[in-house]
């Protein structure tokens, strides 16, 4: 591993520029500094009553369930409790602009149709094409199937596009009015479950325990960055992109290396009334050389298969879609160093080893394994067999193992939880029943397991999936945050029946377990700390505000 404290560290230079580049002045401390001031702290023992001691008498084990792709809206609307709930929101401010920043007439069709491909729910069949809706009115709209019926959570729709770039260009400053104009799938975006959504699984945990309505995706964009922040808070590097197979990969962008706006293609069409946009290059690397988008991991399981004649366990590194391995710290890494045992379980992790987690079910996705993309974690290592673990298929302790470990109170002190594919929610190849009955089952396998009594859980998503919400995410850095997502937190120690309004991301996950665990920063997550604290403002908290002790 590199020696990221180290001035001449590439990644060291590089996020100080792009510390630079949100204002920050050079009395900000680095991350060593930091870590050193984080230590002393840690070295003096929470005063008895306080709410270091507390957390650290009665938080033992925690547990992250890390869903996908669903915006705060596309489920939770109009939740009781929220600070700003969808009805309450006048309906010129849900107002979507086209691309030329006018308000459309009306909403354009569903581009490339709401199903992907024709589905028997309850014995009727839908395969909802491109004509079938139409002349929707500007604003959000309850899914519903070509007889005005609330459409199934058993059905799978379609994919939305979910991108760096296209998040920031949808979320316009904040307005969310580009959400129709930038996605690829025309009306859809608007959509969200309506009167169903109250006999979801996840809707009861919610009133049981604690939804947090102010919580966002960390970064801008998709799955495989969410997950890389879930883990370090900070984005992956690709410095020499340009002189690799991967310069094809390069986005273009029409403001700069460090822009946020795609550089829109001659024959793209001018209206989303016309079709989806066309773009020159939508890139998974930023001129200056992050890997933004997905890429795949270095190591198997990965869809790149290996050179011929390559080592059998990596990922091809000629491939242009091969990010090299990253080096730099996890909260993992962190963990480990402090003696505090921890474990990924990715669902069909080992089927997919065995070459049987592709396509079908269990539909295993490679991009959704973040500690796959580490050298420290690569094939080999003792770091890979002790914390990267299969996590089972389906939902009975006989096939999963993770839950089959939450059975016999074997969870370790930080537990990651990622569902098999078609457990997850994912638009395009899962449904929102399945993944909802899954989590509902795992939480009571956790509600019964011996470390219940001393176990916080957090339920979210890694990512909007493209899906419009209303609520503007706070100015950050020029990695996010990005729009807002659900999360619950699930603990004996969980305000009960509550709704949390302080402001957190992904990364308030990353800073929950470091201060129940005296760790020092990551680098990323002190960086955005900085970069709001430079204007005066706060930074996402760390999860402490969703738990009462008594």
């Amino acid at each position: 591993m590199q020696d990221h404290d180290q001035p001449a560290s590439p990644s060291r230079r590089k996020i100080f520029q792009a510390a630079a580049a949100v204002g920050l002045t050079s009395a900000t401390l680095t991350p060593a500094q930091a870590a050193d001031k984080a230590s002393a702290k840690a070295a003096t023992k929470p005063a008895a009553g306080s709410l270091d001691a507390k957390l650290k008498a009665n938080v033992k084990n925690v547990v992250v369930i890390y869903l996908e792709n669903r915006s705060f809206n596309n489920l939770f609307a109009d939740f009781p409790g929220l600070a700003q709930p969808l009805s309450a929101l006048p309906s010129a401010a849900a107002v979507q602009k086209d691309r030329d920043g006018s308000p459309l007439p009306e909403l354009p069709k569903i581009w490339g149709g709401m199903v992907p491909s024709r589905q028997n729910i309850g014995g009727k069949d839908y395969i909802v094409k491109e004509d079938d809706i139409q002349h929707l009115p500007n604003g959000p709209f309850k899914l519903q199937d070509t007889d005005g019926k609330p459409l199934p959570e058993g059905l799978v729709t379609r994919d939305l596009v979910h991108a760096f770039y296209h998040n920031q260009m949808q979320i316009n400053g904040g307005k969310n009015d580009g959400f129709v104009a930038w996605g690829d799938s025309g009306a859809l975006v608007m959509g969200r479950y309506g009167e169903t959504d109250k006999h979801l699984g996840l809707w009861q945990i919610a009133r049981e325990f604690t939804l947090c309505d102010n919580f966002f995706m960390a970064a801008f964009g998709g799955s495989y960055l969410n997950h890389q922040f879930l883990i370090s808070g900070r984005v992956p590097e690709y410095f020499n992109a340009a002189q690799t197979p991967a310069k094809r990969k390069i986005a273009v962008t029409e403001d700069g290396p460090t822009g946020t706006r795609l550089a829109v293609a001659p024959d793209s069409p001018k209206s989303a009334l016309e079709g989806k946009p066309k773009f020159v290059n939508n890139g998974a690397i930023t001129p200056d050389g992050y890997a933004v988008n997905t890429m795949a991991p270095p190591y198997q399981p990965s869809w790149v298969r290996p050179a011929p004649g390559g080592d059998k366990d990596h990922a091809d590194p000629q491939d242009p879609s091969t990010l090299p391995p990253q080096t730099y710290d996890t909260i993992g890494d962190l963990l480990s160093r402090k003696g505090v045992d921890w474990a990924w379980y990715g669902g069909a992790w080992q089927a997919a080893l065995d070459g049987r987690g592709e396509g079908t079910r269990p539909n295993f996705q490679f991009h959704h394994q973040p500690f796959n993309y580490f050298k420290q974690f690569g094939p080999g290592t003792e770091a890979r067999t002790r914390h990267l673990r299969d996590g089972g298929l389906g939902d009975s302790p006989i096939s999963n193992r993770f839950i089959a470990d939450a059975v016999a109170g074997k969870l370790p002190p930080v537990a990651f939880y990622k569902p098999q594919g078609n457990l997850n929610l994912h638009a395009g190849y899962s449904d929102i029943e399945s993944g909802d009955a899954h989590v509902a089952n795992v939480i009571e396998h956790l509600k019964k397991s011996p470390q219940w009594k001393n176990m916080v859980v957090v339920i979210t998503f890694d990512e909007n999936g493209g899906w419009w919400d209303h609520v503007a995410p706070p100015k950050g850095d020029r990695w996010g945050p990005g729009s807002r997502i659900p999360a619950i937190i699930v603990s004996p120690y969980a305000k009960k029946g509550a709704v949390d309004h302080n402001f957190y991301d992904t990364t308030s996950i990353i800073r929950f377990i470091s201060r129940l665990h005296d760790l020092p920063p990551l680098e990323g997550p002190a960086a955005r700390t900085a970069a709001f604290a430079a204007r005066g403002e706060r930074g996402p908290g760390d999860l402490t505000g969703a738990l009462s002790f008594r």
